[in-house]
């Protein structure tokens, strides 16, 4: 799937490559570029696979560091879930739905069919969907104030006048601000996610890192946010979505800044 995406549209080629690319030089790692093109192209069968085969995922799943999540739901103030698009990410919901519920925020596709394949899809017990929008806000609040755990896609890119722009590997991305406008609303636990994929029908490793408070000033907050997201991703750099464009304009936003 990654290869035929790959290969097949120059606009996708070209944005994988320039993103890709930037990171592995800038960070001075090895190039894996098939590697990524085909773990890319993983990222999507994953999230088909565990989807319809949610209890054979879970039992080739390993958690790492679950005392952190342990000791973030005790305090009492419920827990940010901060999950980026990296490997099998869409199994973390569901194994932290096995211990307690979730209310977790998407983005509704504009293709209705599509949508209620995604929604059909994710459907599992304990995890509550909410859009993006006041109303899921709303929503994510109240779960907080009872204790629960709320999940946000900490890379996708906001609508024009939800974020704010800040560095994102070295170039400024439009940066969503609501995980930090939560957790400092009352000081709650923001945790960070990953599941790492092993080889091929081995399943999945998912680490949890507590992140520190975020400050109290928004641009500072915004890269504080953008950093761990790129701790998380430089775990397994092949494994994230390079094919998102992280980096473009959405309307409504202001220009980002200039150097």
């Amino acid at each position: 799937m990654g290869v035929l995406a790959y290969l097949g549209s120059k606009q996708y080629r070209h944005l994988f490559n320039a993103q890709y690319g930037a990171v592995i030089k800038n960070n001075r790692l090895q190039s894996k570029l098939w590697t990524a093109v085909t773990q890319s192209g993983m990222l999507f069968a994953d999230s088909l696979w565990i989807w319809r085969n949610s209890k054979k995922a879970l039992a080739t799943t390993t958690v790492h560091n679950w005392n952190v999540v342990q000791n973030a739901m005790s305090e009492g103030k419920g827990m940010i879930i901060l999950c980026p698009h990296l490997g099998g990410f869409e199994i973390i919901p569901r194994f932290l739905a096995g211990h307690f519920p979730a209310t977790i925020m998407y983005r509704p596709s504009r293709q209705e069919w599509l949508n209620e394949v995604v929604e059909e899809g994710r459907a599992y017990p304990n995890m509550h969907f909410v859009p993006t929008n006041l109303n899921g806000v709303r929503q994510m609040t109240r779960a907080l104030s009872k204790g629960e755990a709320i999940a946000i896609l900490p890379d996708q890119v906001p609508s024009g006048g939800d974020g704010i722009w800040a560095d994102f590997f070295g170039r400024p991305a439009y940066t969503t601000t609501l995980p930090i406008r939560l957790a400092n609303r009352h000081n709650t636990p923001a945790v960070m996610f990953t599941a790492k994929r092993r080889a091929i029908g081995k399943g999945w490793i998912i680490n949890a890192k507590r992140l520190d408070s975020f400050s109290s000033d928004a641009n500072t907050a915004a890269k504080e946010l953008n950093t761990a997201i790129e701790d998380a991703i430089l775990i397994a750099p092949e494994q994230f979505i390079w094919s998102y464009n992280r980096y473009k304009h959405p309307a409504g936003a202001e220009l980002p800044p200039q150097d």
